[in-house]
């Protein structure tokens, strides 16, 4: 088997990236909620178990999700978002890809504890709230202002970080299973997965 990365290989990765943004993208519309905006990590990488389960029937090489997450980090610069999200993407979608490797990209077990992993990278956009606090927040209050941040300050305390990271670990268990149940019941049935 040739383990370098092939142009079919990148086709994939740039269709199931342009996917897994798109709905990436919707959930972050519900952050015009304060406490949604908060959450983010929580529902998230559920909904998006399903596009990326879908997407590690097509990986069987080593890269294809670590360009996949640098790819999202990127976007969410371009987007507005601070260099943070290009940093947990990288960090974040390097581990992913080792544990999928480990697993030979077959293991079940291994795709749920690398979903997991890989669903860290969405805390790119929250840490700016903790780790450049002012600055960030001076951006929320001129992008939304001044209620919407005093909600955001009012249910971000500093233990917050913490526990939102462990959330988009476990909202990433949560949601490889669920890709995992739909990618039996639809795609497998029509002969996609």
């Amino acid at each position: 088997m040739n383990n370098k990365l092939q142009t079919k290989d990148l086709i994939s990765v740039g269709i199931f990236t342009a996917i897994y943004f798109v709905i990436f993208f919707a959930c972050g519309m519900l952050g015009y909620i304060p406490i949604l905006f908060i959450l983010l990590p929580a529902y998230m990488p559920m909904i998006t178990g399903i596009p990326f389960m879908l997407f590690l029937t097509k990986v069987k090489k080593f890269g294809m999700v670590s360009i996949m997450a640098i790819l999202l980090g990127i976007i969410m610069f371009a987007t507005g978002h601070t260099w943070v999200p290009i940093a947990t993407a990288l960090i974040f979608g390097l581990l992913a890809d080792l544990v999928f490797k480990t697993g030979k990209y077959q293991s079940f077990k291994h795709s749920v504890l690398g979903y997991g992993i890989f669903s860290m990278w969405s805390m790119g956009a929250m840490l700016p709230l903790w780790i450049m606090r002012d600055s960030y927040l001076q951006y929320i209050s001129n992008s939304m202002g001044d209620e919407y941040t005093n909600a955001v300050i009012s249910i971000t305390p500093d233990w917050a970080a913490v526990a939102i990271f462990f959330t988009a670990f476990a909202s990433g268990i949560a949601g490889a299973f669920l890709g995992k149940a739909v990618l039996k019941k639809h795609f497998q049935r029509a002969g996609i997965a």
